[in-house]
């Protein structure tokens, strides 16, 4: 009666952390009402430490020192698409554990599927887990993407029997969609339970160190966007994608906010299509589509995600208010920045910018945190503030801070080469940025130094 013995434990959905009662604050992430009961039930060591991963090659309790490690070149494995390439740091890793994140039909399940059969039809052996959908539907999809290869498939959610198929199938890639249905009998609370996901995620990573296959696993994520279950999944991972965009448009973006082989900030660009997701080769020819010229408030910045340029548009609208406490809104950047920036300029400026609403938006849907788009939001508030238009033909990019100065961002070299090959001829970029650039050929640069300098570009 011992082995069977069971009791109740409160986890934490947020961060995992455990409690024998109930509490309204979660003592590990501070965070509030995150608490949820579930029955466990007592294991024997032997189950207890099954999902203990344990890397190829290494020895159970032996200390070795870092100079008798012996490291070799990673290989990596081609996915066939070169934006999802470039956001996995250059291929898949073998023996990696890979998560995947997204709001439903964004095409998370879309996008693993055109890999496993690019991956096929190249000769790999791949083997693609579904605990959501029947081997009909997968079909189904499978033949509406198009490209015939040969893969093979399960639909199962015990953990158990997915183990033995892939001891025993030995593939070169696994697919897990997803990750919240896969329960293990071991486990008395319900699939999708932080408990249950801590255990498949274990046995998983358990998998790809042991056997050096790399596995994907494809995660729900809550209303807050985060993925469902406890924060220790993302920590026991490799890798963590983030398929980001509007499920109701066509663009979708993919980012890497976790990457142990590669770097967090790179960032690849699809569009939904009739047959699947089709990379987008040029992302910033795509994001300038439809801009309206001759328009007040608008503005091209060029940011950088990772190693890539990427000009996109930059909006403000500003109108007199109707009430006492103005209306600011931001879509794509964060409003508190933007508030900011409008304090300076009200400070540093005289502008009455407290009787205004003020209306940000950055065109396409992407959402960007870099400080070198201060600049292009500040010009696009002038700009609208006084209706004088932008030239069509310029691009900005800079850091502003409470002073007023424009102070220098990295990698100008790039973002002026992005600029001059979609043919802009006019760059806004801080004064120390433009003396350490000198003259590039196809481009004016005006360097500032000062909000004030350009307000009286604009004023001109």
């Amino acid at each position: 009666m011992a082995g069977k013995e069971k009791k109740t434990i409160f986890f934490c959905q947020n961060c995992g952390y455990e409690s024998a009662k109930w509490q309204g604050q979660c003592p590990g992430c501070r965070q509030w009402n995150t608490f949820v009961e579930e029955t466990v039930s007592a294991r024997t060591a032997k189950s207890a430490g099954k999902s203990r991963p344990r890397a190829a090659g290494a020895e159970g309790g032996r200390v070795v020192r870092l100079s008798e490690v012996k490291t070799a070149q990673e290989s990596r494995i081609l996915t066939g698409y070169p934006e999802l390439d470039r956001v996995l740091g250059g291929g898949i890793v073998d023996g990696s554990l890979v998560l995947v994140g997204g709001d439903p039909g964004i095409g998370k399940s879309t996008l693993l599927l055109q890999m496993c059969k690019e991956l096929a039809s190249a000769g790999r052996k791949v083997l693609y887990i579904s605990g959501e959908e029947s081997l009909q539907q997968i079909r189904m999809r499978a033949d509406r993407i198009g490209r015939q290869a040969d893969l093979s498939l399960l639909c199962e959610t015990n953990l158990e029997l997915v183990e033995n198929a892939i001891e025993r199938e030995k593939p070169e890639l696994v697919v897990i969609d997803s990750i919240q249905t896969m329960y293990s009998e071991d486990v008395s609370s319900a699939p999708g339970s932080v408990s249950q996901v801590r255990e498949a995620t274990g046995a998983f990573l358990a998998i790809a160190k042991g056997m050096g296959i790399p596995v994907f696993l494809v995660g729900h994520v809550t209303k807050e966007g985060v993925v469902a279950g406890p924060r220790v999944l993302e920590h026991m991972v490799d890798t963590v994608l983030y398929f980001e965009g509007d499920s109701h448009g066509t663009y979708r973006v993919l980012r890497a906010v976790k990457n142990r082989f590669g770097s967090t900030n790179e960032l690849g660009v699809f569009e939904m299509a009739e047959n699947g997701l089709a990379e987008v080769k040029n992302p910033s020819d795509y994001m300038l589509n439809g801009r309206q010229p001759g328009a007040s408030g608008s503005v091209v910045a060029c940011t950088m995600e990772g190693t890539r340029p990427m000009l996109l548009e930059v909006q403000a609208l500003v109108c007199k208010t109707n009430f006492g406490l103005p209306r600011r809104t931001a879509s794509g950047t964060d409003v508190n920045r933007v508030n900011l920036l409008m304090a300076v300029l009200e400070k540093r400026l005289g502008l009455p910018l407290s009787n205004c609403d003020a209306y940000v938006n950055i065109a396409g849907g992407l959402r960007i945190s870099e400080p070198a788009l201060d600049l292009a939001i500040v010009l696009a508030v002038l700009s609208s503030y006084l209706d004088v238009p932008v030239s069509d033909r310029t691009i900005a990019f800079g850091e502003v801070g409470l002073s007023g100065e424009v102070r220098s961002v990295s990698q100008t070299q790039q973002r002026i080469q992005e600029g001059v090959k979609l043919g802009f001829t006019n760059c806004i970029l801080p004064r120390v940025c433009e003396e350490q650039t000198g003259h590039v050929n196809g481009m004016g640069l005006t360097g500032i130094s000062s909000v004030r300098q350009l307000y009286g570009l604009l004023k001109k």
